[in-house]
């Protein structure tokens, strides 16, 4: 029987839709394919998976920083005194040792001062030498009126002697006790002369010492016209050249000391309290990016600088190599790194994990099941295995025991595995 146009169509539409639901079994996308664990019991049996390899490493969790390089110690060469620059040895970039001559500049004036200073000592001291002679005549003067005044004495007792006897006249015997008196004043005279000509002496001796505190000063300078490197380490900047003229505090060069470098970071208020004077930090620089540098805190500053409440923290490394150099961008973190262990994916720890044992614990197990990947010429197995578990983060777990570094295991699966069971590796598995 011939059937009405409207049923004929609604009959094409219904064999239409069948003949597209069955196709549709075959252009499953690759990517779905893993969910659907029918479909892979159906292809040989074989379960797909994801397989790693166990390696040692570490939990990336720590909060770091980022700040800037700098030298340990920034000296800026100035001149002490005007002069104009005759010399600068260096250029930036350069290296330098401590005592290292780095400028000169014109000291003709200094050096005339410095000439002119010890003149004055060497006059000073003549006069000294000339007062000694006086001295040394006033004391020979002393001894000549200590003689007088004995023999002046011994006259005196004579003639008093004589005068007693009738011998001699009474005016005799006073014009000797006369002369006695004035042998006496003679010799305390000639005394006193000593006395004031050692003090010429001392004062003369005074006098040269201050003069040559007046050589000491000019000396210094002197050596102002020489500028030389208090530090090993580099040259920062050079603002000037030769032939300017240098006025007392200008700089003339900026050294860096880099035997060792200090990164400053900017530390949260909140975060502070974890942080102390001689903690120890690890430091990494896009400059060396295969290096992790051990540094120490050395300073936190006593108040913030900014109204986000950051606290500056400055950390010290060693810099023994001279690698490091000043304005590198360094990341800064404050944890302890612990040891390496082996870390995998959490995914690899929730494999068949039901979900009613996760609401009844809400923190995460310390032991779990791994399963092992075992290789036996083409066919690849699964066994089971506990492993104990250590810190997570960033969807990353620690295993702390149960796990060799080299040995595979299956991080996802397609559906549900068991002991023994073989597996199919996906591409994206690492053997």
């Amino acid at each position: 029987m011939r059937l009405p146009l409207p049923a004929r169509l609604t009959l094409s539409y219904v064999g239409l839709a069948g003949v597209l639901a069955l196709s549709s079994c075959n252009l499953i996308p690759p990517g779905d394919a893993q969910q659907q664990p029918n479909v892979q019991q159906n292809r040989g049996g074989a379960v797909a998976v994801d397989a790693a390899i166990a390696e040692v490493g570490t939990l990336n969790s720590e909060q770091t920083y980022t700040g800037t390089t700098r030298p340990a110690r920034e000296v800026s060469l100035r001149a002490q005194a005007e002069g104009r620059i005759t010399d600068i040895t260096v250029d930036v970039g350069d290296a330098v040792q401590a005592g290292q001559v780095i400028a000169r500049l014109d000291g003709s004036i200094a050096n005339s001062a410095v000439a002119q200073a010890e003149a004055e000592v060497a006059a000073r001291e003549s006069e000294v030498a000339s007062l000694q002679v006086d001295v040394e005549e006033a004391r020979t003067q002393v001894e000549r009126a200590r003689l007088e005044l004995a023999q002046a004495r011994s006259d005196y007792q004579r003639q008093a002697q004589l005068f007693r006897q009738g011998a001699v006249s009474e005016q005799t015997a006073e014009t000797a006790r006369t002369r006695v008196g004035t042998a006496e004043q003679a010799l305390r005279s000639a005394e006193k002369q000593v006395g004031t000509r050692q003090q010429a002496v001392a004062a003369s001796a005074r006098r040269i010492t201050a003069q040559q505190a007046v050589v000491e000063q000019e000396r210094e300078r002197q050596s102002y016209s020489v500028l030389t490197s208090p530090v090993t380490g580099s040259v920062l900047a050079r603002p000037t050249e030769p032939g300017n003229l240098a006025q007392a505090g200008v700089e003339v060069v900026r050294l860096g000391d880099f035997s060792q470098v200090k990164v400053e970071v900017q530390v949260s208020e909140l975060e502070l309290a974890q942080i102390r004077v001689g903690q120890a930090a690890q430091v990494r620089l896009d400059a060396l990016p295969n290096q992790t540098l051990n540094g120490r805190v050395t300073r936190i500053a006593p108040a913030t600088q900014s109204r986000a409440r950051l606290i500056p923290v400055e950390v010290t490394i060693p810099n023994t190599t001279g690698q490091i150099s000043s304005g590198l961008l360094a990341r800064v973190n404050f944890q302890q790194q612990q040891g390496q262990r082996i870390v995998v994916p959490e995914t690899a720890t929730q494999i068949g994990t039901k979900p009613q044992q996760n609401r009844q614990n809400q923190s995460q197990p310390k032991t779990a099941t791994i399963y092992v990947v075992t290789r036996s010429g083409e066919q690849a197995n699964v066994s089971p295995r506990e492993v104990q578990l250590g810190e997570r983060a960033d969807g990353q777990v620690e295993v702390l025991s149960g796990l060799k570094p080299g040995e595979s295991f299956v991080v996802r699966s397609s559906g549900e595995l068991k002991a023994g069971a073989p597996v199919r590796l996906s591409f994206l598995s690492r053997e």
